[in-house]
Order: structure tokens, then sequence, then C-alpha cells
């Protein structure tokens, strides 16, 4: 048993170290070839770092010949429709309610006029208020799937591989909560060069740090726990997909001058208030119970105990005989 826990953590080691290395050359491409962040080029780079927690998965099983087993893609559709359905349109649902929450908080920042949005109105002819519908229509009926390629380069990662051998370590509570912690620190480096927050907020850069680890405690903890649930990451890739999709639609909502460590996006403190409530409501759910891997892996050890027992016994009783 020893044994099996040292291999694992140092599966664990490796797995977390070739990701942070790899991904962290990738994103220092963007400053050291003079980029800028968000245009051109540097799009392309980000979206080829999406793939690097995949990557590692696979480098960690042939490094250490673990094999190709529980890759946790199989969907597992079968019995679980509304569990799919649940994925498909719920991230949505909060996205909306997020914004509803934030706006409620701060009213004078809402943009009634949609300021952010006539611009590229204009260009197509449309009004800013049917350029906001067709987004949200866009969001509702393809956000689930738009990203889920680049999503599922992540989540092959950190659900696929670091929260289930976590979860052979620890508590399913303990897992989901340090995944996140580890997968928002993989982001470091494209928040100091202004991901999600930009970079003249106060507190910057430690503040957007520190609320983009929250923010992926907080959804690591909701995809987790339906990766869990289904043993599929692909649940999981929906549900960030729709996440990259819509996670900027309250910014075309408000009026410029916002705090983006607290908000209208779901990334910030405040503007992801809703997830973070079902985050604490799922985590309760998980409690300190025993993880499904360590649960199984008892019952073998009792039915291993039960086995020998029944072995000695028979000896006994033919030795009496």
């Amino acid at each position: 048993m020893e044994q099996e826990k040292t291999a694992v953590k140092r599966r664990l080691a490796l797995f977390v170290g070739l990701t942070f290395v790899i991904t962290w050359i990738v994103f220092l491409l963007i400053p050291l070839r003079g980029l800028t962040y968000g245009e051109g080029v540097s799009i392309i780079i980000l979206a080829a770092a999406m793939f690097v927690p995949a990557l590692c998965n696979i480098l960690t099983r042939l490094i250490t010949k673990e094999g190709f087993k529980n890759m946790y893609l199989h969907p597992h559709f079968k019995g679980h429709l509304k569990d799919y359905l649940l994925v498909y349109f719920g991230p949505t649902a909060l996205l909306f309610l997020s914004a509803a929450v934030y706006f409620l908080i701060f009213p004078a920042s809402f943009d009634l006029q949609l300021n952010a949005l006539k611009g590229a109105a204009s260009i197509g002819g449309l009004s800013a208020y049917n350029l906001l519908l067709i987004s949200i229509l866009q969001i509702i009926i393809i956000g689930p799937v738009i990203n889920i390629i680049p999503t599922l380069g992540e989540e092959l990662g950190w659900r696929g591989y670091l929260l289930p051998k976590l979860r052979t370590l620890l508590t399913d509570r303990a897992a989901l909560v340090i995944t996140g912690i580890i997968w928002g620190m993989w982001h470091i480096p494209v928040i100091v060069m202004g991901h999600n927050y930009g970079t003249d907020y106060m507190g910057y850069p430690w503040l957007g740090i520190l609320a983009m680890i929250v923010f992926c405690v907080v959804l690591g903890v909701i995809e987790g726990y339906i990766a869990i649930k289904l043993e599929s990451v692909i649940p999981a890739a929906m549900i960030h997909s729709v996440v990259n999709a819509g996670a900027g639609l309250p910014i075309i909502l408000a009026k410029s001058g916002y705090n983006p460590v607290l908000g209208p996006a779901i990334t910030g403190l405040i503007g992801g208030l809703p997830f973070v409530v079902l985050a604490v409501v799922l985590l309760i759910k998980a409690g300190n119970k025993l993880s499904y891997v360590k649960t199984v892996a008892a019952k073998k050890d009792r039915k291993a105990i039960n086995c020998t027992t029944c072995i000695v016994r028979c000896r006994y009783n033919i030795l009496l005989n």
C-alpha cells in the first residue's frame, strides 16, 4: 500500500512539474517575442498552451509506464441524460444569474445603452440589443461545445489525471480544492500579462492572482464534482467551454471604470458569487468521506483479509480432521 502511495506521489510530482514548466515556457514566448497579450499570434500561443496539461498526462503515463487505462474519456451518456442536460444548460443559467447579482449590488455599473456593443453592431447593420440577443443565443445553444476541443486539452490534465490521483491520497473535498489551487497557480504568468483582469487595477498583480486562484477553486469544484459523478472529463470540458464562451458577457453590459478583480465577469470575486454558492454546496455534499478509489481499495483489502481468514480456517480444520 505504501509503495502504491509513493508511486502516485511521484507521478503527481512529475505531472505537475512537467505541466508548469512546459506551459510557462509557452506563456513566456509572448513577452519574449515582444507580442501584445490577447492579440494576433499571442492568441495562437495561448490556445496551444491549453493542450499542455493533456500532453503532460500522456507524457507522465509514458515515462512512468503507467499505461493508458482510466483516461476518463468515456462520456457515459447512458443513464445520465438529466445530468448532461444540466451540464448543457446549467452553466449558462449561472452566468446570467451571476450578471444579475453583480448589477443588483452595483446598479450604477449597468449600461442600459450597451455602448460596448454599438461599434460591432453598426458594422453588421444591427442594433446593440439585437447583437446582445445573438450573443446570448450563441452561448445557450453552442456554448457547451464551441470551445470543447481546447478545454478538453486542459481537462484531460486537471480533472482527467491530477484529480483522480489526488483522490487516492486525500478525501474528495481536499482533492477538489487542491486541484483548483494548482490550476489557478498554473495561470500566474498570464495573469501578470493581463489575462482576465488587465494590469491597471489596485494591487496588481497579486490581487488578480488571488482572484484567479479563488475562481479556479470554485469552478474546479463544480467541474470536478460532475467529473467524479460521471467518471468522465467530457462534462467538465463542456462546463469549461460555456465559461470560456460566456465569461465576458457581463462586461459588455457594464459601464467603464469597474474593478475587474470584483467583477462584473465571473472571474471577479463578486461577479462569480452564484458559482461560489454552488461550489460550497457541492463541497458540503462531497464531505470528508473517503474517495471512491479509496473505498474500492478498502473493500478489496477487506475481501483479501476475509479470503486469507477462510484459508487459514480451512487448513486448521483439515489438520484437526
